[in-house]
């Protein structure tokens, strides 16, 4: 791989880790401002929206189809989340009860974070997408049993889908039963994805993207709980001090320095390229300007949504900027698929 691959592929996987430290931020700043209940029910309305977005469409490209309905649900989410960075593992009772074990450390509360995420996070989580498999598969049987969560002190969120004798009511297509335990794990009955498609970059890129994914519905959904102000509020805030405590571990990421408006600019550069956006960076005076166009994070969205959510990712990068030694302005002025940035001394 050349030295330019190189760089772009620590850019995507510097770009991955950010948008996933943004959305823990997001959430644990939801949950203490504003409650459990608020939350859950955002959880819910995220994970619905990916469900709705990704679930269906991934089963193909997986190499799902034409499984039992249980068993394609089960590999379904160790396939996906794998790739997307996250332990689970696959454990098949039958075509009609299949198992899954997020390992530790869970991706979705990086390290101590476990501790301040409340329990209606998960189950609003559970609610949204797992209870949802059967309806989008049109299998009134299809449901999920959870027997084992995060935050209750238990062995971390565990639990099976199984095709049951007779058609489910809502409120049973997602069960608990915590005096349940899965099967042993056996390495060689774990699911891989088809051969030949995912190299190296293309699962860096999924990671990416699905780190990112997180953010363009959560910002969005945020605000059909709370309002779109309070959304942008608390959004815009995480943005910002993630941005502020991601910047080293990006710059150490891409080879950056932690200088003045050239530094930051070559910066930021690099890490755009991690979307693979483009940009072109113009010294202008006492400031240096960047032109970047693309704008991954916000490809596909309706109007409403792309201004939010830039809104907020703009933040991130201002926070980013704010950490280095030296004190200086950033601006980002918005135009066609484009935005420009601005950077100077104070």
């Amino acid at each position: 791989m050349s030295e330019a691959s190189e760089k772009t592929l620590a850019a995507i996987r510097a770009q991955a880790d950010l948008h996933h430290q943004y959305l823990l931020g997001l959430e644990l700043m939801v949950a203490t401002r504003e409650g459990p209940k608020i939350v859950g029910d955002w959880m819910f309305r995220l994970f619905r929206a990916q469900h709705e977005e990704k679930f269906l469409s991934s089963f193909r490209k997986l190499g799902l189809d034409g499984l039992p309905d249980a068993v394609a649900c089960a590999r379904y989410h160790v396939l996906s989340n794998n790739m997307g960075g996250v332990g689970v593992e696959y454990m098949e009772e039958s075509d009609t009860k299949a198992w899954v074990r997020f390992r530790y450390p869970r991706w979705m509360y990086a390290g101590p974070a476990i501790c301040g995420v409340p329990v209606e996070a998960s189950r609003g989580f559970l609610k949204g997408w797992y209870a949802q498999n059967g309806v989008s598969l049109r299998n009134p049987r299809l449901g999920f049993v959870c027997v084992s969560e995060d935050m209750t002190g238990q062995f971390g969120l565990c639990g099976y889908f199984q095709e049951f004798d007779q058609d489910l009511t809502p409120d049973e297509r997602l069960q608990f039963r915590p005096d349940e335990s899965p099967p042993p794990y056996d390495p060689d009955a774990q699911p891989a994805p088809p051969p030949g498609e995912w190299n190296e970059d293309r699962l860096a890129k999924a990671n990416r993207n699905y780190a990112m994914e997180y953010i363009r519905n959560g910002v969005r959904e945020l605000g059909a709980v709370l309002g779109r102000e309070r959304a942008l509020e608390l959004g815009k805030l995480s943005a910002r001090l993630t941005g502020l405590q991601q910047y080293r571990a990006m710059a150490a990421s891409v080879g950056a320095v932690d200088g003045g408006p050239a530094e930051a600019a070559a910066f930021l550069s690099a890490m755009f390229a991690g979307m693979g956006d483009t940009c072109q960076v113009i010294p202008d005076g006492d400031h240096v300007r960047i032109e970047q166009s693309g704008l991954r994070i916000v490809r596909g969205l309706d109007e409403e949504a792309r201004e939010t959510v830039l809104a907020c990712w703009i933040e991130l990068w201002r926070g980013a900027v704010h950490s280095h030694r030296a004190f200086m302005d950033i601006e980002a002025q918005l135009g066609d698929n484009a935005l420009t940035w601005s950077i100077r001394a104070r």
